[in-house]
């Protein structure tokens, strides 16, 4: 047992340092970031969105619009941000790149009356009343060097920060491509930071501007309120339409940020965690719009999942590790394999349940840890323990049931095959009358009733836990107490003997039906039993050994046996085996008999029964 314990701590320090290195390494970050995913489609929708809303020139606005090109939406922009204002919206993004402007196309036509300077008048009052945040685009070129695309500057000139109201809309993608996480900023190349659009949005719900508000500085965890169309929607069109800030369904728009976008199913579309493909579901990809309005969410309600506590990551993995090294030296490797599925389906709903409470606990580690366990074990037993295991199996395989070896095996305690002193109880069944039976038949005859007899006979040895030790000619041998011990052997071999006594009675219709009109005799047999002390272990020579047991015991268990037919009982037991058996057992005569080769006498019992 201390060598056991002494490889199990030993697989768990070495699962566990495998599993860190590889873990620090990222080489399961494919594999983290797949459970990742499937968690947030297993939840579905989180929570339901409350600070955002998205303004969606969808695909019916844009038919309501179609002879318009989008370059001369100007007025339509002015109007929309003015009924958000009158509906009390907090703060508006516009989640376009104004890199041209309708009065720049309009004064290169050289227009009568120069309405060039007037068109984008409106939108530019609006831009003015520092509720709006444009948009902004970060580009790189193949030197990976980063490059601006700002709105038009009549635009931004007009806002009340001019470029402090600008924001970046490029994401963060995972090495797979996947926006998983966010920052709230880009380096532009020259010592600055440039905000996001959405950490400007959030900013002014927060009435602070960027460089106030408590915004994470790494990548961070979107916040995911749910799979896309989670966020409510308007369309575009109902802000156009005439007395839309009397609109009672507006009304809901009260005090949020709302992201005015072009959201259609071909254009700024993305893959999240809801991209991927798991049972019945299949990839779903989100706006840009849903993405940033998902981060302002995040930022303003702190709802994003973060890591665990490194001391609730540790102490997971090592309780995991710790329970399935012991499962698996305890256990076959079948079995073993079966508790290391389970111990990873358990592991991957702990994961899923710390998801839900906003907790990351890598499954993948826990799924390799528990993989590393059970390959350690598997090659400890193999190397060391197992090939005794398979030795021992295959030697008392031949003498006792599979429960009694995989006890044996279980137990930590191993059988001296050198030789040891054990108490014991000997039992002896022989076949009375057994030259008569077989003078009449003939020798092929005489091998198929032992056969038979035998293959009946020792089924209640086996089944009682005890050892076939040997046959000799018509007679069985069976051993209780070795290899496994067991404390109510006498009890057990009892119990046998009983049963053996049955098997005795229905042998004889077998034989009745086998060899008719032969004149056979009645079949009986004799069991004589003794309880005591022998010598265990395998004798023999070099050439062939047989695990067997000697000494005084075995041969009064045999000696006792012999006096069955002088008696005339079908079972006799020495009184240490009686005392042994404890109560219940129903006897019948008692005698005190004198044993040939023993100086000293035994008292031996005839047993009719056990309750």
């Amino acid at each position: 047992m201390g060598k056991r314990l002494f490889y199990g701590f030993l697989v768990v320090v070495l699962a566990f340092a495998a599993t860190e290195t590889v873990g620090q390494a990222q080489w399961l970050a494919g594999l983290e970031s797949a459970h990742y995913d499937i968690m947030h489609l297993l939840a579905g929708v989180r929570h339901r969105p409350q600070h955002v809303v998205i303004a969606a020139i969808d695909e019916q606005t844009r038919l309501e619009h179609q002879d318009e090109p989008m370059v001369f939406w100007a007025p339509h922009f002015a109007q929309a941000i003015e009924v958000l204002k009158k509906v009390g919206v907090r703060a508006i993004g516009l989640d376009f790149l104004f890199s041209v402007s309708a009065e720049a196309w309009l004064k290169k036509l050289a227009l009568p009356g120069d309405r060039s300077r007037a068109f984008d008048l409106e939108l530019r009052r609006q831009l003015a009343s520092g509720q709006v945040v444009l948009a902004a685009s970060m580009v790189f070129d193949d030197q990976g060097n980063g490059k601006i695309l700002l709105p038009i500057a009549d635009y931004y000139f007009s806002l009340p920060r001019q470029l402090d109201d600008v924001g970046l809309t490029n994401f963060y993608n995972d090495p797979d491509g996947v926006l998983r996480r966010f920052i709230t900023a880009l380096p532009t190349g020259e010592g600055e930071m440039w905000p996001t659009l959405a950490a400007l949005l959030a900013g002014r719900m927060t009435d602070k501007g960027p460089s106030e508000a408590a915004l994470p500085s790494s990548p961070t965890h979107i916040g995911f309120a749910g799979p896309p169309g989670t966020f409510p929607r308007i369309s575009f069109r109902r802000l156009l339409r005439p007395d839309a800030d009397q609109d009672q369904g507006l009304k809901v728009l009260k005090d949020k940020v709302v992201i005015v976008a072009l959201e259609t199913r071909l254009q700024d579309i993305h893959m999240t965690p809801y991209a991927r493909s798991f049972l019945s579901w299949g990839p779903q990809m989100m706006s840009g719009p849903e993405v940033h309005a998902n981060i302002v969410e995040t930022l303003l309600t702190g709802r994003c999942p973060r890591a665990a506590p490194e001391l609730l990551r540790l102490s997971v993995l090592l309780a995991v590790l710790a329970a399935g090294t012991f499962a698996f030296f305890h256990l076959a490797p079948w079995q073993g394999l079966g508790v290391g599925v389970m111990l990873i389906l358990l592991s991957m709903a702990l994961a899923y349940l710390s998801f839900l409470n906003s907790l990351i606990l890598p499954a993948g580690h826990l799924e390799l840890g528990i993989g590393l366990c059970f390959l350690g074990t598997l090659a400890v037993r193999l190397t060391g323990e197992e090939r005794t295991r398979i030795r021992l199996r295959q030697l008392f395989s031949r003498y006792v049931s599979d429960g009694v070896v995989e006890k044996l095996l279980s137990s930590g305690k191993l059988p001296d095959l050198g030789g040891e002193a054990l108490n014991v109880t000997v039992l002896f069944a022989d076949i009375r009358n057994f030259t008569t039976i077989s003078e009449s038949l003939n020798p092929h005859e005489v091998v198929e009733m032992l056969n038979a007899y035998f293959s009946s006979i020792c089924e209640p040895i086996l089944e009682n836990g005890g050892t076939v030790d040997k046959f000799i000619g018509d007679a069985v041998m069976a051993v209780f107490g070795a290899p496994a011990l067991q404390p109510d052997q006498a009890r057990r071999a009892l119990l046998t003997a009983l049963a053996m006594a049955a098997k005795a009675k229905d042998f004889q219709t077998w034989m009745a039906e086998r060899f008719p009109e032969r004149g056979l005799p009645d079949f009986h047999i004799g069991i004589g039993l003794h309880t005591g002390e022998a010598v265990v272990g395998n004798i023999g020579s070099p050439k062939r050994l047989e695990y067997t047991s000697i000494g005084d015991t075995v041969n009064i268990a045999s000696r006792l046996e012999s006096l069955t037919k002088e008696l005339g009982w079908m079972i006799i037991a020495s009184d240490q085996t009686i005392a042994a058996a404890g109560p219940g057992v129903r006897l019948g005569k008692r005698r005190e008999l004198s044993l040939k080769g023993r100086k000293e006498g035994v008292c031996a019992y005839e047993v009719i029964g056990v309750e």
